[in-house]
């Protein structure tokens, strides 16, 4: 299926429109807000200002927010939903470099310059995001410089996670890869197994590893029949600890 290149819906700043559709998630979005580092250290009136700046925008899967080499001017924080940040080439070859879930944000790139996107971003799952333009950040940035050094942190952080990633890609053998981004992507249960909540399927897998799909899907039949993991409506389960190589 294409991807919906639609903008999707959104609750602009018209103060009815903001009254019917973010009394209810006011304070939702306030909290997350608190989760995204780049803003946990707001009080609580400074999130209020910064949450009547934004506009609540609603999509569905496969609509593309961001496009490689568009120019963007908003920064999404993700209040439900799954999104895929991606690059892909004039073949429509993919790398997957990052899935990212509620709580976390993207375009933050565009509120330090005005250079096109390095990724193309696309939904996963219906999504409710947060939408914050350059100028009403760059506004709040004036009144909370702190939020400075915040950007900063997110910005090491990112080069950091792109070095992981490049070591993974560069040391690792196919399996050493697939073993590492199933074990990234996992969250633990109670029960202490870990479930890679994300709908992936073997193509997903192979384009973040960088290899083929056919290889992918020898590697997870192989720890399936050898009960390291359990598939079961594309959800994956790792049931114990991956062994060392294949």
């Amino acid at each position: 299926m294409a991807p919906n290149r639609g903008k999707g819906y959104y609750f602009p700043h018209s103060p009815h429109a903001r009254q019917n559709r973010i009394h209810n998630n006011c304070e939702r979005v306030k909290t997350m807000l608190h989760r995204v580092h780049l803003f946990d250290e707001l009080a609580s009136e400074e999130t209020e200002a910064l949450t009547a700046h934004s506009s609540l925008r609603v999509y569905p899967p496969n609509a593309v927010l961001l496009n490689e080499g568009d120019v963007a001017s908003s920064l999404y924080v993700i209040v439900e939903g799954k999104v895929k940040v991606y690059v892909s080439d004039a073949d429509g070859k993919e790398a997957i470099l990052n899935i990212m879930g509620p709580g976390e944000y993207f375009g933050e790139l565009s509120l330090v310059d005005d250079e096109p996107c390095s990724a193309s971003v696309v939904t996963l799952t219906p999504m409710r995001a947060m939408a914050i333009t350059k100028q009403d950040f760059r506004e709040c940035l004036k009144l909370h410089p702190e939020m400075a050094f915040n950007l900063i942190a997110a910005l090491i952080k990112q080069v950091r996670g792109l070095t992981e990633s490049i070591k993974n890609l560069s040391l690792n053998d196919v399996y050493g890869r697939v073993a590492h981004t199933l074990q990234e992507l996992a969250v633990e249960k109670e029960d202490g197994t870990r479930v890679i909540e994300q709908k992936l399927t073997h193509q997903d897998i192979a384009n973040i590893v960088g290899s083929s799909r056919e290889m992918v899907s020898r590697i997870l039949k192989d720890l399936t029949r050898g009960d390291y993991l359990s598939i079961e409506n594309r959800i994956i389960t790792i049931k114990r600890k991956l062994p060392p190589a294949w």
